[in-house]
């Protein structure tokens, strides 16, 4: 399994702002920590605005911060809602389907229970834990 960079940069970010919840922050200071494409950081602030895990202000002043009690929001869940689709292999959806042996194929049904796992193994976990211990965004 692979995740895509936007969810990577979304839990980054997400961490980023949980770690001083009380300030502002900007997209430019958060690439810059992280060395990633701004640009694409955009996308992902966006988004993460859209899902209500931050709020974002314009003009002299403004950044963006995160909004209170997206600290315990289960990793499992957060990644879910990133990530594009969770498909690991194309006879997950059955609308672009194309494999002829899905009918008799044990296989998928072992794939759709690991990325299961894998889920309920991150929603043992909080964006909270995941910034404890020490995180600082200085280093």
């Amino acid at each position: 399994m692979h995740l895509t960079s936007f969810t990577d940069y979304g839990l980054r970010t997400l961490m980023y702002l949980a770690a001083c919840p009380e300030e502002m922050s900007s997209v430019k200071e958060i690439s810059e920590h992280y060395g990633i494409s701004r640009n694409h950081l955009v996308k992902v602030v966006h988004r993460l605005s859209q899902l209500g895990y931050i709020k974002t202000l314009k003009g002299k002043g403004g950044g963006i911060q995160i909004v209170n009690g997206t600290e315990k929001l289960r990793l499992g869940d957060l990644i879910t809602q990133l990530e594009p689709n969770m498909t690991v292999v194309e006879c997950f959806n059955p609308e672009t389907n194309t494999c002829n042996i899905s009918g008799t194929c044990n296989l998928k049904h072992y794939l759709f229970e690991s990325t299961k796992s894998f889920t309920d193994t991150m929603n043992k976990y909080t964006l909270a834990d995941a910034v404890s211990s020490g995180f600082d965004i200085e280093s």
